[in-house]
């Protein structure tokens, strides 16, 4: 008997299987601020599977008008603000996060106010990066804070 045959049917069956399985989760998009949203083109999360990926939060009303100009820290606590009402729209909270990157126009600056996160993180920081960048979407932004999470069940 040739089971090289066999064996081929039942690796291609495997992989049906798997992409099958990849196909079955479905995307749940989020969107926080609606409107604003829809004119500056993006999602603000996106969960497939166990996996949320959460847009860079700014500083910025429910209008989409930037808050707390030349407060760079005030802005990192609204940020803050924000993640948290996408990652428990989901069900996760930031213990769930597993990588954080800042975008900020003033390093310095951020890392003087940087323990901040001890309150967020309080069983341990995820991976991530930090970056000095020149510019945000708009002038007054000082710092942007992207998440991606994972749950598993």
């Amino acid at each position: 008997m040739n089971l090289k045959p066999m064996i081929a049917i039942a690796f291609a069956a495997s992989l049906m299987g798997c992409v099958t399985s990849a196909r079955a989760e479905t995307l749940e998009s989020f969107q926080l601020r609606p409107e604003v949203e829809k004119s500056y083109g993006y999602t603000h999360a996106i969960k497939i599977g166990d996996d949320l990926k959460i847009s860079g939060a700014v500083s910025m009303d429910d209008a989409g008008n930037p808050t707390a100009a030349g407060d760079l820290e005030q802005q990192m606590k609204n940020a803050y603000s924000d993640l948290d009402k996408v990652l428990k729209h989901f069900g996760y909270s930031f213990d769930d996060v597993v990588v954080e990157n800042v975008f900020t126009t003033d390093m310095a600056k951020f890392l003087e106010v940087s323990a901040y996160r001890n309150s967020i993180y309080t069983r341990g920081f995820p991976t991530g990066t930090w970056l000095e960048v020149k510019g945000l979407a708009l002038p007054e932004f000082m710092i942007e804070i992207e998440l991606e999470a994972h749950k598993s069940d």
